[in-house]
């Protein structure tokens, strides 16, 4: 136990799985939590004890299924194995701590998982910023950036879905509360000056100081924690993240790119509809591609040309699909062959795949299209394969220590054991057969055990015909007894001795096979990258086939855009495309803003959506849904979609609104995209109706970007009368036999009415409440916006305001209870305006106030006044008379 807590004050912050014969256990705070989590006995040692210690185990042939477990709920476990054979030690058996798998360090991917990435990222502060780079133990990849703030790396933190993340040990504790969002893991790691030749290796194509650091720390971070070589990692490449299309976190969730944002799964997103990949390094590619969507012009229409050379070669793009199919993760069995755990099945499947090769290339070749020459002259590494081959039987066992593993005639000594075994064996058939004429006993048998080595067994019946001194008795069983043999015992020793050394050289001529291919780490990750390539092309080819998508035209320069029958491509694929109802985008370089009106539930949100997931496929490399269609190169992508609140952080829903919209108007450029859903609902109709249009004029006078702004706040459709550069665009709807019908159709002009009430009664609600919503409707127009107050028709107590008043809706003061209300006479309200003055009224001399308002009136220029800003001034006006407690 003293051993056990020196190794344990190690590693406090993990799980120690300690090896006591054929189990790992655990003791003590271990043994209680883990005991729950992996849903095992919990048992103790030293139970008669006033105090035993709680403990509980795993059989270490199991163990991998077990650490699953623990990583896919969050914890680290540091493997602690026996360093020395129990059999030979003295004293206390020597053990250390062999690896920390971590979350963010974990070779074990369940399939499930095959086609993500798992990165571990690393953030260090410095001076101008901060230094961010990011890995996947099981690739190899390793990117690094300088980034400028807190905010820019918790959107990479998101984006790369990292949930492991290593900083150094004085870390700012602001900084660090906002890393660990979303239960992510922060890992301290001590700088330090000492490199490795790994270390070396990884940076040595760095020329900025902070990013050189920042991989450093990430490295002795995996150095520390693996203990092993890291050979596969590949040299450190630098990125910026706004040299690719720019979307933030709230983007992509709202657009559904890599998961669909209710589920959270895979299912119904751009990735589920995009992904035929047939390789798992294919369809990491894949997500890397919708991740970042390219901004250089050149690259992306290239890209598009692969995919143009796929789709008009059907019949080789099929064979190239059938190759794909078995080709295994080559990434991966690279890292596992670098990282000392691949075993004898990972390298026939690395020998099927790269027997898949020369066929593949052979494909290409009949593809005549200059645009697919990057791929034409793939290294085979057909030597891996030869070697493979040559050593490694075809079914070999899961396990490289037992033996079985390498083929006859590879290794001499190996086969010189092996033959000796072969004529052991035939030597105690032998024996056998002697023994048996020797006594006359028919059923005598030679069997082994591992306890007791060769015997020979006799049932009790014959016990009487063992001549005398023949045999020396060994062991009694209730039918039979078992003898033993000086000559059998020296062929025994003979026999356990060769089987002994061939397994061991069996393991020895496998490490040296593992070596061999080791040497070539670097061949297969740059072969496996070329053929992720292909497979994502072959992917897009397949799905433009499917889904009837057209390659948009780009432009380098221009800034319009014109697309005609767009389609959202996830929508269209879940309704059917004989469903799915496509509308045309078109603003050109007159047109920066559409200002969308319709109902709800027309399709307003899909139509915005619809224009981002055409653009990020688009600069994806990818073709698009539509019959024609010319994109410029976007550089960002902003978005303000449906209702979200983050209550952790103490921002209501409006709060979030805001800050969202704050993001695009800071940041967006003329070359950006901006889709604003239904902007300053979450709060009072005057505040949100003014935001909405103060927003519109600002993103109109000084961002330019082009953008979709969605509204139910009508009113803002006559700002197209003195915004020249805006639009308007409605959904269009109808009514038939009072019955709402949607068009999904966009048309031009703003929409008529909301039909909100018409939605409302598509969604069920009760005949009452809508008749009653709808005479409140009919009232609140006549009336300019006041409640109405009272009950339902069919009571006849209702009771109905006898002045109008023109407080809005959720806004400004309370209404002025002194005001005269007139009871049980709703013909007088309904069928008549009242005067302002009757006849009898004698106007009283204005007061100061009075004559302040009517001067205010008299300089309001009404012709030239937005309908908001009327709003705006007659509220004012209200307030100050209310003040006074004048009658409004």
């Amino acid at each position: 136990m003293q051993q056990y807590l020196a190794i344990k004050a190690q590693y406090p912050d993990a799980f120690l799985f300690y090896r006591i014969g054929d189990f790992y256990e655990m003791f003590y705070d271990d043994a209680i939590k883990g005991s729950q989590i992996l849903e095992l006995t919990l048992t103790a040692r030293n139970k008669s004890a006033d105090d035993p210690i709680p403990m509980c185990g795993v059989p270490h042939h199991a163990v991998e299924n077990y650490l699953n477990v623990m990583i896919d709920h969050g914890y680290k476990v540091a493997i602690c194995e026996q360093m020395e054979d129990p059999k030979t030690a003295v004293g206390m058996v020597k053990r250390e701590v062999i690896q920390l798998v971590t979350p963010g360090t974990t070779m074990n991917v369940n399939p499930g998982a095959a086609k993500r990435n798992n990165y571990l990222t690393a953030v260090l502060p410095v001076k101008d910023g901060f230094g961010f780079a990011y890995t996947d133990l099981s690739t190899g990849e390793m990117k690094v950036a300088h980034l400028s703030n807190v905010a820019d790396i918790v959107n990479e933190l998101d984006a790369l879905s990292s949930i492991e993340t290593v900083v150094p040990v004085d870390l700012d504790e602001q900084v660090a509360s906002q890393l660990k969002v979303n239960d992510r893991i922060l890992s301290q790691q001590a700088l330090s000056t000492d490199a490795s030749a790994e270390v070396s290796f990884v940076i040595q194509d760095l020329d900025d100081e902070v990013e050189t650091k920042v991989v450093s720390m990430l490295m002795q971070y995996l150095l520390s924690t693996q203990k092993r070589s890291l050979a596969h990692i590949q040299r450190a490449v630098p990125y910026t993240p706004s040299a690719f299309l720019e979307m933030d976190s709230d983007a992509r969730r709202n657009l559904d790119i890599l998961s669909n944002s209710r589920t959270g799964k895979k299912a119904d997103s751009l990735l589920w509809l995009l992904d035929k990949t047939k390789t798992a390094m294919g369809g990491r590619m894949l997500r890397n591609w919708l991740e970042r969507p390219l901004l250089d012009y050149q690259t992306i229409t290239h890209r598009q040309q692969q995919v143009q050379a796929m789709l008009d070669h059907f019949f080789e793009r099929t064979e190239l699909a059938d190759n794909l199919n078995q080709v295994y993760d080559l990434e991966r069995l690279a890292g596992r062959v670098a990282f000392g755990t691949v075993n004898g099945r990972d390298l026939q499947q690395l020998a099927t795949s790269l027997d898949q090769l020369p066929a593949i290339l052979d494909t290409l070749d009949r593809i005549d299209d200059a645009s697919l020459d990057d791929y034409r002259h793939l290294d085979t590494v057909g030597d891996v394969a030869d070697l493979i081959h040559a050593s490694i039987v075809d079914e070999p066992p899961i396990s490289v220590t037992d033996g079985k593993l390498i083929k006859d005639g590879y290794n001499d000594q190996l086969d010189a054991y092996r033959s000796t075994l072969k004529n052991a064996k035939q030597w105690l058939a032998e024996y056998e057969t002697t023994e048996r004429q020797a006594t006359g006993i028919h059923n005598l048998k030679v069997k082994y055990n591992t306890v007791f080595g060769y015997y020979i067994e006799v049932t009790k019946s014959n016990l009487d015909k063992v001549p005398e001194d023949r045999y020396d008795r060994k062991q009694t069983l209730t039918n039979a007894e078992r003898f033993i043999t000086p000559e059998l015992k020296e062929k025994e020793d003979t026999i356990l001795e060769a089987q002994s050394n061939s397994t061991s050289l069996e393991y020895d001529v496998f490490t040296q096979i593992r070596e061999q291919i080791k040497a070539n780490i670097t061949r297969l990750q740059d072969l496996a990258a070329k053929v992720a390539g292909l497979d994502v092309l072959q992917s897009y080819a397949q799905v433009a086939e499917d889904q009837h998508f057209i390659r948009p035209t780009m432009t380098a320069n221009g800034h319009d855009i014109d697309i005609v029958n767009g389609r959202h491509p996830v929508v269209e694929k879940v309704m059917g495309s004989t469903e799915y109802i496509p509308n045309d985008v078109t603003m050109d370089a007159d047109t920066d803003m559409l200002l969308i009106t319709g109902p709800n539930m027309s399709g307003k949100s899909t139509y915005m959506r619809q224009l981002a997931l055409i653009v990020i496929m688009a600069q994806a490399g990818g073709f698009i849904p539509a019959d024609r269609a010319t994109l410029p190169v976007f550089d960002k992508i902003f978005t303000r979609i449906g209702a979200a609140d983050d209550l952790a952080n103490g921002q209501s829903t409006f709060m979030v609104e805001m800050l969202e919209a704050n993001a695009a108007l800071s940041h967006a450029t003329s070359r950006s995209l901006i889709l604003f859903d239904e902007i300053g609902r979450g709060t009072a109709t005057y505040d949100g109706m003014a935001l909405a249009q103060a927003i519109i004029e600002y993103l109109h006078d000084h961002v330019h970007a082009k953008t979709l702004f969605s509204t139910h706040y009508h009113e803002l459709t006559a700002l197209a009368d003195h915004l020249d550069r805006l639009r308007n665009v409605h959904v269009g709807a109808t009514l038939d036999h009072g019955n709402l019908v949607f068009l999904h159709k966009m048309l031009a002009g703003p929409a008529d009415k909301s039909y909100g009430i018409h939605v409302a009664k598509l969604a069920g609600l009760p005949e009452e409440l809508l008749q009653r919503a709808d005479k409140v409707l009919q009232h609140l127009e006549q009336q300019g916006g006041s409640l109405e107050m009272g009950a339902s028709d069919d009571e006849q107590t209702a009771v109905e305001p006898a002045t109008v008043a023109d407080t809005p809706v959720a806004a400004g003061p309370e209404p002025d209870t002194t005001a005269d209300v007139q009871t049980n006479a709703p013909e007088a309200v309904d069928d008549q305006q009242l005067d302002l003055f009757t006849p009898e009224t004698v106007v009283p001399e204005l007061s100061d106030a009075d004559t302040k308002v009517l001067k205010q009136l008299e300089k309001f220029d009404l012709l030239q006044a937005t309908p908001m800003a009327a709003m705006n001034l007659l509220y004012e006006l209200k307030q100050e008379l209310s003040q006074r407690g004048t009658q409004a």
